[in-house]
């Protein structure tokens, strides 16, 4: 069986995860490389099953706590980075001070919606609602800044109604489609919108 260099490299995290996981089971406490492994096979495997790229941090910061680790590994693990492939490519995936983030660990995350509530995201532009269906058999995602008159031609709506105009959502997160899925979705328009090519 023939094996990529990065599949090389995800067999070799999750061999030392489930090494990390094994010395869980044993009531013991998690070195530093144990630590970034586990962390990053959680990472991993959100990804794989679908998680979106939020998502995918989010089980980072939740993989390891504080009382897992031995006495200075909260501090000597300040970063992880993974790249992590998601249904819109591989993207990168960095976590800082992950090490307790579910235990409360640092500063708190604001609650949801609460963003939304503090700071009006991109005011004073032109928005506009449309329906978007997956004719695809596959799961697609869009993400905040992507054109959206230019997204995979299975997702099927009015593409002459988005031109100009991207996904309303907060940047760096995205929308999924699963199969067949219909679903509405907010747009707001770009900053500056590109040239039609069309002579005046």
């Amino acid at each position: 069986m023939y094996l990529s260099p990065t599949e090389e490299d995800r067999l070799r995290i999750f061999a030392a995860a489930e090494l990390a996981r094994r010395v869980l089971e044993r009531g013991q406490r998690l070195n530093a490389p144990e630590a970034v492994a586990l962390i990053a096979d959680e990472m991993h495997m959100a990804a794989r099953l679908g998680a979106s790229w939020t998502e995918v941090r989010r089980a980072g910061m939740a993989a390891v706590s504080v009382d897992q680790v031995l006495e200075g590994v909260e501090e000597l693990v300040a970063e992880v980075r993974v790249e992590v492939l998601l249904g819109d490519g591989r993207r990168l995936a960095v976590v800082r001070d992950p090490i307790g983030g579910a235990a409360g660990h640092g500063v708190p995350p604001m609650p949801e919606g609460r963003l939304e509530e503090a700071i009006e995201l991109s005011p004073g532009r032109g928005r506009r609602r449309l329906t978007v269906t997956n004719t695809s058999a596959r799961p697609v995602r869009v993400s905040s800044h992507y054109p959206f008159w230019r997204t995979n031609a299975r997702l099927e709506f009015d593409r002459n109604a988005a031109r100009g105009f991207r996904l309303d959502i907060p940047a760096g997160s995205s929308i999924r489609w699963a199969p067949g899925e219909a679903r509405e979705v907010d747009l707001v328009a770009l900053e500056r919108e590109e040239p039609s090519g069309e002579g005046e």
